[in-house]
């Protein structure tokens, strides 16, 4: 049940954070694939995206659990998904401000500079490519999503479930508001980057546990049943 246990509200403010700058970061993306779009079809594009965003959180939430709670290799595979996550966050991070300037118009859909045009600058594109292109980041950015809340939760199911129905609000309804707030207040992100480096490394050491006999290592990995059952069988 919910509770004040520190291991919960330890796991469930990882999660809100993990949901947080993932939400902006994934706006952030689709404001720059659509930035490169006349006016009168940015809106429907960041629409679009959005939307696709938020279903797929829903679908990758409904099999991801279940396939993370057979352990093993598939929770070394979304570590190390996760750790290329990390880098790819790393990278957008340092990206130039002016491309992060440019996705924050479109998405607001306001000249901020007051250079004449909203997100001018961008190369120009076809709907039908900035949606293909939004699409694809999505599908990538929501198994992303659902993965670091399976991880930060760490078997509390309660956090899980407020992670992954914070994901879906969060996308659906404030993803722009938060890409904004992350490009004032970048330690967000920054904070957000080694918590999702730390689920990562603690998933891909639950997983590699299970075949390896891993020594304890406070806070990313504690031997459990899986190391005791093989122990047993000699």
């Amino acid at each position: 049940m919910f509770g004040l246990d520190p291991s919960f509200v330890s796991s469930l403010i990882q999660v809100i954070l993990i949901d947080l700058v993932l939400a902006g970061d994934n706006a952030v993306v689709i404001g720059l694939a659509a930035a490169g779009l006349a006016s009168d079809v940015r809106r429907k594009a960041i629409l679009i995206g959005i939307i696709a965003a938020t279903l797929l959180r829903i679908f990758f939430a409904l099999i991801t659990t279940q396939l993370l709670a057979l352990g093993g290799g598939l929770l070394i595979a979304g570590g190390v998904l996760l750790l290329y996550v990390c880098w790819k966050m790393y990278r957008e991070l340092t990206v130039s401000q002016g491309e992060e300037h440019e996705a924050q118009e479109a998405l607001e859909d306001h000249d901020t500079n007051a250079d004449g045009a909203v997100a001018g600058k961008a190369p120009r594109k076809t709907l039908r490519q900035a949606v293909i292109q939004i699409i694809i980041a999505d599908v990538s950015m929501s198994l992303d999503n659902v993965l670091a809340v399976a991880g930060a939760a760490a078997h509390h199911f309660e956090a899980l479930i407020i992670g992954l129905a914070l994901s879906v609000v969060m996308m659906g309804v404030a993803a722009t508001f938060i890409a904004g707030l992350l490009h004032k207040h970048r330690w967000i992100a920054w904070v957000g980057l080694i918590i999702i480096l730390f689920v990562a490394i603690r998933m891909a050491l639950e997983g590699l546990g299970a075949f390896v006999a891993i020594p304890e290592i406070p806070l990313l990995y504690t031997p459990h049943a899986v190391g005791e059952a093989a122990a047993a069988a000699h």
